[in-house]
């Protein structure tokens, strides 16, 4: 891996490195592509497949919805419980794709990885710095006027953290010098950084697709 290719990746393709640096992930490509492997020998490589036969096989398919992962059918069998294996990866890991092989960096996907929407911001999550922020609201009073004091709020909070340089926004630009040690921290296995970028390839991953590529102009 070269410096200079990973200053040329988007932000999807900073969500792959990191993806496909995932243990689970490389564990489950493997148990995947095995069974796809041997469904072909047996049915037949699409186009050409013997379909029927082929969904029909226990080995095809893994439960519509996995309330682990959050996960929904994407595209079911004739049985509406069941999804097809490659989409019950695809919803598990945040993409509409064919499994991507984990061997292979951004660069040399034959086409960039089509993600899923970027999960929804997490409010219930502990105060953890000084830009986190933690709002209390009413349940039993009208959500809307709450909302818009609390933008306010939040406004006024950031505009205040900005004065003080503690809230520049995160941007591809300027973290992919954190990224990349990030990498390196994953690739040697060690580290400060290492416990930070193994939570990237768990979670992490997926809030890059939340960040903006370029600074948002006043």
């Amino acid at each position: 891996m070269t410096d200079i290719r990973l200053t040329q990746l988007d932000l999807g393709q900073w969500a792959w490195e990191f993806l496909r640096r995932n243990p689970d992930y490389q564990a489950d490509y493997r148990e995947f592509i095995a069974i796809w492997r041997a469904l072909e020998a047996e049915y037949g490589a699409p186009p050409n497949r013997d379909f029927f036969n082929w969904s029909s096989d226990p080995r095809a398919s893994r439960p519509a919805w996995d309330p682990e992962h959050m996960t929904g059918a994407a595209c079911t069998t004739d049985d509406e419980d069941r999804q097809l294996i490659e989409c019950w990866m695809g919803a598990k890991w945040g993409f509409y794709q064919f499994p991507q092989d984990p061997a292979l960096a951004a660069w040399e996907l034959e086409s960039p990885i089509n993600w899923r929407p970027a999960p929804g911001f997490r409010f219930d999550r502990p105060v953890e710095s000084a830009t986190d922020a933690q709002l209390v609201f009413d349940l039993t009073l009208p959500l809307s006027t709450q909302m818009e004091a609390a933008r306010q709020w939040l406004i006024s909070k950031q505009a205040a953290l900005k004065r003080q340089g503690l809230a520049i926004p995160r941007t591809l630009q300027n973290q992919q010098a954190h990224w990349m040690k990030l990498l390196k921290a994953l690739d040697a296995n060690s580290g400060e950084l290492l416990e930070e970028a193994r939570e990237m390839t768990r979670t992490g991953y997926r809030e890059i697709l939340h960040l903006r590529s370029k600074p948002q102009t006043a």
